[in-house]
């Protein structure tokens, strides 16, 4: 059996160009299924937050449109009731990471908003990407990326990389009210070497042991990816 880190954010708004608080959290479909997938291979989950905070599902993310229909929605929200390990999350500072075999990063909107600028998800990620051990990272969740720099300088200078795009952002109306995007931010300040595929198609990028994914609908992709490597 693997032990399996959920580093998931722990935010519950994102401020807007014009201040706005837009509510916000982790994407349910990119917990709920990775969660869902890994535990019923016999897997460990244990998920950390910034400060150990408990977290905050994007409420968007469970409407039936967004999840799927009426009963995906439903599906989703059983998993999360039930996954108790979001209700005792470790704080990231506490993480020891060679007691885990891998790590995930679920998205929404929330790591823009907090692991984007956490000193404790860029020292992780860091250290994840040296050691080997799978680093699987979706839709929103590459933003941790932006704390690793150092100097301006990021480990993941060069890596092949996808996440969610500037069309998809646009699609959810945020694009023009947004302070940054996290396509540009992935460029032009990590300088990873992005790469996307149709929005809202399952898209996902592996180079050496980082696996990334575009989109919520990349997130069952990854999972699939990562028990294939802990088999």
């Amino acid at each position: 059996m693997a032990k399996v880190l959920f580093i998931v954010s722990g935010a519950t708004y994102w401020v807007l160009k014009d201040g706005t608080r837009y509510a916000t959290g982790y994407w349910a479909e990119e917990f709920a299924k990775p969660y869902k997938a890994i535990t019923d291979a016999g897997h460990e989950v244990v998920v950390a937050t910034p400060g150990g905070v408990t977290p905050n599902v994007d409420m968007m993310s469970l409407r039936p449109a967004m999840a799927g229909g009426e009963q995906g929605a439903l599906e989703l929200e059983a998993i999360i009731r039930d996954a108790e390990v979001m209700r005792r999350p470790l704080k990231l500072s506490d993480v020891r990471l060679e007691d885990y075999d891998a790590v995930y990063l679920p998205g929404g909107h929330g790591p823009m908003a907090d692991l984007a600028f956490d000193a404790d998800a860029g020292r992780l990620l860091t250290a994840q990407l040296a050691s080997g051990k799978p680093l699987a990272i979706v839709c929103h969740a590459p933003a941790a990326m932006l704390a690793t720099r150092i100097h301006g300088e990021s480990p993941f200078r060069g890596c092949e990389v996808t996440g969610f795009t500037n069309d998809e952002e646009a699609g959810v109306g945020l694009a023009s009210r947004v302070t940054w995007l996290l396509e540009d931010e992935l460029k032009d300040k990590v300088g990873v070497a992005y790469s996307r595929g149709e929005t809202w198609k399952p898209y996902m990028v592996e180079e050496r042991n980082l696996i990334t994914g575009q989109n919520p609908a990349s997130a069952a992709v990854l999972a699939n990816r990562l028990l294939e490597i802990l088999a």
